[in-house]
């Protein structure tokens, strides 16, 4: 499983995150998506942490915690869903003139 991280100043790296969680456990991996067109962060990111116990406990702890400016949203990551194909075709169905 992973924790989402919201609310994230456009200036953290991925270094800050794994300091911060690193005080409640062994951080795996830190993810920060960017925007694909710009190349900057989006603002979110996820921690994948070694046992459910480190990450409930580093949820309990810094979700809406004032990190750099910010409240920080932090909670497990819902399963991402794949929206690709998922409407916005124009193919098919129509009449043809």
């Amino acid at each position: 499983m992973s924790i989402y991280v919201g609310n994230l100043s456009f200036q953290v790296t991925q270094a800050d995150l794994t300091e911060v969680f690193a005080e409640y456990g062994t951080v795996k991996r830190v993810q920060l998506p960017t925007d694909r067109e710009t190349g900057k962060m989006r603002g979110f990111g996820f921690v994948e942490m070694d046992s459910d116990a480190e990450e409930d406990k580093a949820i309990a702890e810094l979700d809406g915690a004032d990190w750099m400016g910010r409240s920080l949203r932090v909670n497990k990551a819902k399963p991402r869903e794949d929206n690709r194909g998922a409407g916005g075709s124009f193919s098919g169905g129509g009449r043809r003139y």
